[in-house]
């Protein structure tokens, strides 16, 4: 698949088309074969995206902010945990902290994170096409695709070589 993030504009449209394909895909999947796969497809992916040009994840959607996270990011901004959340955090219907606004606090207008190197880890991991997650939990993959371009490009992948 050739992908160009900039060029291919239309891809989120394709993405929202083929949610009952994705889905009934993850459903059915050979877990060894789609695992086996991810890191190679999710490595051409991050090739194909320069996730600076698109920042949706940031923009959009709010990483779970566990405790070991507010810990090192609170220290790194030299602040408080309490502080930190207090100014920050809101807790979500899940009981999980999350940023208050979006786009997230720490988002440049470069798009470039001003927490990087301490980030959470769900910024770390996203947006999880190399790891179990994508079959795990079909209804965050499917969600991811129509915002992620990382996540629409591994899915499409997956859908050639099945």
């Amino acid at each position: 698949m050739d992908f160009d993030f900039n060029m291919e504009s239309n891809w989120g449209k394709k993405a929202a088309d083929r949610q009952k394909d994705y889905k009934r895909f993850l459903h059915r999947a050979n877990k060894k074969h789609v695992l086996k796969q991810l890191p190679e497809l999710t490595d051409e992916a991050f090739k194909s995206v320069d996730c600076l040009q698109c920042a949706q994840c940031c923009k959009n959607y709010s990483p779970r902010f566990k405790t070991p996270d507010i810990k090192r990011i609170s220290k790194q901004l030299k602040m408080r945990e309490s502080e930190f959340i207090d100014t920050y955090l809101n807790v979500d219907l899940e009981g999980d902290f999350v940023v208050k606004s979006t786009p997230c606090p720490f988002l440049g207008s470069d798009n470039y994170c001003g927490i990087y190197d301490d980030r959470p880890s769900d910024c770390r991991r996203f947006p999880y096409t190399d790891e179990d997650v994508l079959l795990k939990r079909p209804q965050l993959t499917l969600k991811n695709s129509t915002f992620c371009p990382i996540t629409y490009y591994v899915l499409e992948r997956l859908l050639e070589n099945k």
